[in-house]
């Protein structure tokens, strides 16, 4: 470049963005810019506002105030069509996709190309498969997307994206249900979409993400932008620091093992969905006290089955489960008979099964716990240590903002986990079942989960942890169990575990550990 020629302007570039609902200042004009054909990351805690921001650049949300540009022109956005006709795509965490249409109808859907649909669609598979070549994004275009795994459904949304001519691509936690290598592969795709001119925009929690793929980092706290960084000249524990205000502890501290005797024991478990497909097939393994047993695999492999199966909200076709000597399955099938016996559940979803979110936050820390002495009185509930016992878990837990009765739906859905959290570990139980308790939560309230959870470790309970997160599970457990198409394909113990390993056994590839 010469030096009289101009400038390139950036991709996109956000000027004084700002947005209220209601008492909540959810952004405070935000100003950044995205470099053409860069990996941007944005990182940020849990209602920090990237999510609303990326809704008002995708138009689902009207700015306050601001402008937009897109290479270097003012747009008005005010529907996400509108965001597509200047050029930018978003493929979001929970996939969009009809499972029973095949990939092609899928990228079509909604831009069929007029009543010559027979035409459209050889054209469209022509561009689809050169963009696939280009990009790495080779998927079978006849393949009914319910028949793809997880990775290749990804790549059918940022093929939607880019087939409608997207320059500037938003991707909201695409790493969340891929394993390590199709991870390793997700990189090489961006760096290939970088090298062709094509924008990215990245918005996630995984900090050594941002470190291995993004060009430059914007972090927001509390709706500001607090700082914009190289990738080369930081840290993931700058960044940490940055999004948190404070110096933060990235990894988990534990003391030496020391188990106890088996508190829960599972023998030969095996699970039938709805449909009659089995997705639990003969399962066996026990969780001793002051232990933490992980079960790793890619979403949708039966961990979710499990885990309500244990917990007493389904229903095992065969097998037994022993807690303490008590046998679940013949004495106490339900949920309120096994939080008794001392069994506490963080359930993987806590929209669907884990609150209530029309209700205030005190109601929903006593769900399932709300006979309890402590909280009646002469029959009636005792309002009084209802709200005192809030108080004293939203204080402890650091749930912001500390408000017993605002709505649960109110809160961030990382305050909403911490919540959940409180509720089930702050009873002290013989037995936790948590699922994804880190879910949507942002690095400072990782740090303090995990604390809490080895805490409970430590003190002698058992723990049966199931996370999609590879660096969650190294570094809270003892022993690892890794879950593909319903079954056990190994075990590890934390000191022969690696992402490798796991990884080769998220995959169905056995010989990896003890299976």
């Amino acid at each position: 470049m010469t030096a009289d020629a101009p400038l390139k302007p950036p991709a996109l570039e956000l000027r004084g963005i700002d947005k209220r609902f209601g008492s909540v200042h959810a952004n405070r004009a935000i100003s950044f810019a995205v470099a053409a054909g860069s990996v941007h990351g944005l990182i940020g805690e849990n209602g920090a506002g990237k999510s609303t921001l990326m809704n008002i650049v995708y138009g689902f949300h009207r700015p306050d105030a601001g402008v937009i540009l897109v290479n270097g022109r003012e747009v008005e956005i005010h529907s996400p069509q509108d965001a597509i006709s200047a050029g930018i795509g978003m493929v979001h965490q929970h996939f969009m996709l009809v499972e029973n249409f095949t990939v092609l109808e899928n990228v079509l859907l909604g831009v069929e190309g007029g009543p010559l649909l027979a035409r459209g669609l050889a054209r469209a598979r022509m561009e689809l498969q050169k963009i696939g070549r280009d990009y790495g994004l080779e998927v079978p275009l006849d393949a009914l997307v319910g028949t793809l795994p997880v990775g290749l459904q990804q790549r059918v949304e940022i093929l939607k994206a880019l087939h409608r001519g997207a320059g500037i691509l938003i991707l909201d936690e695409p790493t969340a249900v891929l394993t390590p290598q199709e991870t390793d592969q997700f990189f090489r795709m961006l760096g290939r979409l970088r090298d062709q001119g094509r924008t990215v925009l990245l918005v996630t929690h995984k900090l050594r993400e941002i470190m291995a793929i993004t060009d430059r980092v914007t972090v927001m706290r509390q709706g500001a932008v607090v700082a914009e960084v190289v990738t080369a000249s930081t840290s993931p524990r700058e960044l940490a620091e940055k999004m948190v205000g404070r110096a933060v502890l990235l990894q988990v501290k534990k003391g030496e093992l020391r188990a106890g005797p088996a508190l829960l024991s599972v023998r030969n478990l095996s699970v039938r969905d709805s449909a009659g497909a089995l997705r639990v097939k003969h399962m066996s393994f026990e969780v001793r006290a002051g232990e933490i047993v992980a079960i790793a695999g890619v979403a949708g492999n039966g961990q979710s089955e499990l885990l309500e199966v244990l917990a007493g909200m389904g229903v095992s076709t065969s097998g037994e489960i022993f807690m303490g000597g008590f046998d679940l399955v013949a004495t106490a099938a339900d949920p309120r008979r096994r939080r008794e016996l001392g069994l506490a559940h963080v359930p993987e979803d806590r929209l669907r099964v884990g609150v209530v979110p029309g209700f205030s936050a005190q109601a929903n820390l006593i769900l399932g716990y709300q006979d309890r002495a402590a909280f009646n009185r002469g029959g009636l509930m005792n309002d009084g240590a209802i709200l005192a016992d809030c108080e004293r878990k939203m204080a402890a837990y650091d749930v912001r903002p500390p408000l017993p009765g605002l709505r649960l739906s109110a809160f961030s859905g990382g305050n909403q986990q911490k919540l959940v959290i409180a509720r089930e570990v702050d009873c002290e139980p013989q037995v936790l079942l948590v699922g994804q308790p880190t879910r949507g939560v942002d690095i400072g309230a990782i740090e303090f989960i995990h604390h809490r959870l080895v805490a409970l470790r430590d003190a002698g309970k058992a723990i049966l942890l199931i996370s999609v997160e590879l660096d969650e599970i190294l570094g809270l457990a003892d022993r690892i169990l890794v879950m593909a198409g319903g079954e056990i394909t190994g075990e590890l113990s934390r000191a022969e575990a690696t992402e490798e390993k796991i990884g080769l056994l998220m995959a169905g590839v056995r010989g990896e550990g003890r299976a």
